[in-house]
């Protein structure tokens, strides 16, 4: 280890006395204190764990888990230099635990006290070894996951306790998978060392799984997808001291972002024999508490501590003195499979040493006290009872009176029951949204400061000649280059005309001189959600005064109003509601469809497609081959917004990746369901982004021909979270609107025929002047649009045949309804919609008495 000067050691040590904040420089300073200097450095890091542990209620106790470890296979597809756990096919009597040997192990321990099943296995051991494929195959399971997932719920069933999952990396879908049978998963970050994977003879090399940018990534995603997570650091493989001190502020960095992070275990290496590494020293246990040490400081005091009591020798004092505040899972039954050296110290044993430093030792449960206690939507509603039947209501922590046995896992109570402001798609236009925002606003999207610093500095753009470009869109639509097309989003003044008059040519060539409409109803089922979109204001807890869910019967009744009022479409997206069934999407379209058959069912955004692939299970495929059998006729393509992780991560917490989105779009069109495109712009993102996007939805469709059009919606600022933060701009200028507009028609031209505007989000001025910009289509008369009025929009809930008409008719062009395939309606829905002008009875604005 490299030494730093007194003076550098002196400097660092006393910033943070001082309880001032470290930098990666710093940490590694502190990384070198031994003697006095670690002393002093112990004591500092102790004072931040107390301050942490009376914050929580917690003064004095530190925490473990009684658990039972489950080697579910000792598989891998990694070859990591220091690991004895994975193994090969041929030295294994069996390449999985059979469910009998699972649930042997697992009632053993709920026999004796146990609480937590670690579930610990090798990544993906099927990608490397055909015997794991073949095994899986045999036994009617898709990959390794969907046995951990079957397994885990038969260890929840048959003898309640809770499984804590270390599967390897995982990818956001996995979490979606898993989440629903675990309080809590977990993945070592080891290091963020790029050395140690990169280059050939050092331990990561060869093994995929351990990319720290990989890592890293399931870590935000576990943050995203509210999923308690276990993580941490493995010291003494060869990294750097600054190494080390990089991934702890990298761990830092999404555990302020998201809050998802419930403990951070700093562990030591241990040489072991018949690896790669056996002949490396073990790391030094003073050098761990160095560690330990800088990790509390630099992590602070809410932060769960860990180190291995099996890995620490007889220093259980000078690990409690570094500021750990846990000592991990405990098994008085099964070995650690992945020190299987080191056996578990006893209970009793523990708790002895630890009241030797003035700590009782409490036992927790797999998912901590915090998460335990906050609820939704950290914990799964199928989860509640499972955790509340060992948990302290009061603490958070375990219950000494517990008692361990298996609960049903199932979806919980509730469904389709009527809930709250069910009348908000007509009260939103009269009384209003109740409060400008969520009650849990300040910590359901995440750290808005830490969110601020993703956002960091926009690249600025190459600059294009303006002329050049619209030369280029005249001659060569699709031929356009980014810096071109982003040129032409900065036109003004007779440029922006000009693109404007280009965009008219091409669509009069593809779609004629109407302007077409739908008469359709939007039918939000429930506004209950815990994504933590934070450009949403329609999102409630269900404890919010303006949260809602209809049950079945209303739906279809609001359906069947659409009907009779010409409705030839119902679109229906809801909230992802904790509380909804697996099926809930196939019974709300079997719903309307026994009520109203020949409606077109127009239902349900890709992240909607995922959260029922999720509950149910099902592949993306199997789940939409089950939804247009149920009745779904096309998808919304909406939960876009910019098809661009960096921009997706700013403006929302848990919402689908680009690569996912992309899947549920391109399987729905392969499967023959189609599906709409859109982008919500002018909030955090630049126009290099919404040309890319553009391109892309171009690209797809070129490859599935399944878009049957292309909406622009600028996003509205005024009630929604991330624009109340401060981060988000006011939503897109007139003149970004009209460019956007037509550069849209030019970029797709040939591609996609119809672009459409949002006269929700546009005033009516505004619709009129980027229908003279290449927009043929309105969108629909909706009855009842609910998501951008409680965003703030100011253009209403719907718009009647009549308002449409009247706002077309200055522009001279002809106006038609048209079905959701762009066809002519039968004469008698014509007649119906006309009759009703478009809009139901129910939901219409009461006219003010004279």
């Amino acid at each position: 280890m490299s030494l730093v000067s007194d003076s550098a050691l002196r400097r660092a040590l006393a910033r943070a006395r001082d309880g001032k904040a470290l930098d990666v420089t710093e940490a590694t300073v502190l990384l070198h204190a031994r003697g006095e200097q670690l002393d002093a450095l112990l004591d500092h890091a102790s004072r931040v764990r107390d301050a942490g542990l009376k914050a929580a209620g917690r003064e004095g106790v530190i925490t473990y888990s009684r658990k039972v470890f489950i080697p579910l296979t000792r598989l891998c597809r990694d070859r990591c230099g220091y690991c004895t756990f994975a193994t090969a096919p041929h030295k294994l009597e069996s390449l999985f635990l059979s469910p009998d040997e699972v649930l042997e192990i697992a009632r053993q321990g709920a026999a004796m006290g146990c609480k937590e099943a670690l579930f610990t296995l090798g990544d993906r051991p099927e990608d490397r070894w055909h015997q794991a494929r073949e095994w899986l195959d045999a036994h009617g399971y898709d990959d390794t996951l969907s046995y951990v997932r079957a397994m885990a719920i038969r260890v929840l069933e048959e003898t309640g306790l809770l499984p804590h999952l270390n599967p390897g990396v995982l990818s956001w879908r996995d979490l979606q998978r898993l989440k629903p049978v675990a309080p809590s998963m977990g993945m070592m970050l080891e290091t963020t060392s790029r050395r140690l994977f990169e280059e050939k003879g050092q331990p990561h090399h060869g093994s995929p799984d351990k990319d720290p940018a990989v890592r890293l990534r399931v870590l935000e995603d576990a943050g995203r997808t509210n999923v308690p997570f276990t993580t941490g650091i493995l010291i003494g493989i060869g990294e750097t001291v600054q190494d080390r001190a990089e991934s702890i502020f990298a761990i830092r960095k999404v555990a302020r972002e998201y809050g998802g992070i419930q403990e951070v275990i700093v562990q030591n290496f241990r040489a072991k024999p018949d690896t790669a590494m056996r002949g490396l020293p073990d790391a030094d246990l003073h050098e761990l508490a160095a560690t330990i040490a800088v990790a509390r400081l630099v992590l602070g005091p809410r932060v769960r501590l860990q180190a291995p009591p099996n890995l620490v020798d007889s220093e259980y004092a000078l690990m409690i003195r570094a500021g750990i505040d846990d000592w991990g899972g405990v098994s008085p039954l099964t070995p650690d499979h992945v020190n299987p050296e080191r056996p578990w110290p006893q209970i009793d044993d523990l708790a002895a040493r630890t009241a030797e430093s003035g700590f009782d030792l409490r036992e927790r449960l797999t998912i901590y006290p915090e998460y335990v206690q906050a609820g939704e939507p950290w914990l799964d509603p199928r989860l509640f009872a499972h955790v509340e039947a060992l948990a302290d209501p009061a603490t958070g922590l375990a219950r000494a009176d517990a008692v361990v046995e298996g609960r049903p896992w199932q979806e919980p109570d509730g469904g389709f029951a009527a809930a709250g402001r069910v009348d908000l798609h007509v009260e939103v236009d009269t009384t209003g949204r109740t409060n400008d925002r969520r009650d849990d606003f300040d910590h359901v999207y995440g750290d808005w400061a830490a969110l601020r610093e993703r956002l960091g500095t926009a690249a600025p753009s190459t600059p294009s000649d303006v002329r050049q470009a619209l030369r280029r869109a005249a001659s060569d639509p699709a031929g356009l280059t980014d810096a071109e097309a982003v040129a032409l989003l900065g036109a003004e003044g007779e440029a922006l005309d000009e693109l404007a008059a280009i965009a008219v040519e091409l669509r009069e060539e593809v779609a004629g001189d109407e302007v077409t409409y739908v008469v359709n109803r939007n039918i939000n089922f429930t506004n209950v959600c815990y994504t933590g979109c934070r450009f949403c204001a329609f999102a409630q807890r269900r404890t919010d005064a303006d949260a809602y869910t209809l049950s079945l019967d209303q739906v279809a009744d609001r359906a069947e109003e659409a009907w009779a009022a010409g409705a030839t479409e119902v679109c229906m997206q809801g909230g992802i509601h904790p509380d909804l069934p697996g099926t809930a999407y196939f019974d709300i379209a079997r719903a309307v469809k026994a009520r109203t058959p020949d409606m077109h069912v127009h239902a349900f955004s890709p992240m909607e497609v995922i959260n029922g692939a999720s509950r149910t299970n099902l592949s993306v495929r199997d789940w939409l081959e089950a939804a247009k059998e149920a009745g779904v006729d096309s998808l919304p393509g909406t939960a876009a917004e910019i098809l661009d992780d960096d921009v997706r991560w700013v403006l929302t917490k848990g919402k689908l990746p680009a690569k996912e989105w992309i899947e549920v779009i391109t399987t729905a069109h392969e499967v023959g369901i189609p599906t709409t495109s859109t982008m919500m712009y002018g909030h955090v993102d630049n126009h290099l982004h919404w040309v890319r996007h553009i391109k892309l939805i171009r690209r797809l469709q070129e490859q599935t021909g399944g878009f049957s059009e292309f909406v622009l919606l600028p996003f509205v600022h005024t009630s929604a979270p991330i624009y109340l933060a401060g981060i988000a701009r006011p939503g897109p200028t007139a003149q970004e609107n009209r460019a956007v507009h037509a550069l849209a028609r030019i970029l797709l031209h040939g591609a996609i025929p119809n672009i459409q505007c949002s006269w929700v989000k546009l005033q009516d001025d505004l619709c009129r002047q980027v229908l003279r910009g290449g927009v043929n289509d309105l969108g629909g008369t909706l009855m009842e649009e609910t998501i951008s009025r409680m965003a703030g929009s100011e253009n209403g809930s719907y718009k009647t045949i009549s308002e449409l008409r009247e706002m077309v008719e200055v522009t001279g062009r002809p106006v038609r309804q048209r079905t959701t395939e762009y066809g002519r309606p039968t004469s008698e829905r014509l007649a119906a919609a006309q009759a009703s002008d478009g809009v139901c009875q129910s939901v219409r604005r009461v006219l003010p008495m004279a």
